[in-house]
């Protein structure tokens, strides 16, 4: 865990798990399942993740969907 100012705690390392699990390509249902919540939600709270994520995943979709698009002719 690069530049953990505080203790490291199990609760401390689920977070970071979960989070690069998430990074990693892992589904949220399969960390969901993984973590034993009951809940989506819960499990979100514990996925930690760059800003740049979201704009990094839209921009890959973006790509794949005009790779897709691209042998298409009218």
């Amino acid at each position: 865990m690069p530049d953990w100012p505080d203790p490291v705690t199990p609760h401390v390392l689920r977070h970071f798990c979960a989070s690069q699990l998430y990074l990693g390509g892992m589904d949220l249902l399969a960390i969901q399942a993984v973590l034993g919540h009951a809940w989506l939600a819960t499990t979100m709270k514990y996925v930690h993740v760059p800003g740049t994520h979201i704009e990094d995943a839209w921009i890959a979709g973006q790509q794949r969907a005009a790779a897709r698009l691209k042998g298409l002719t009218r």
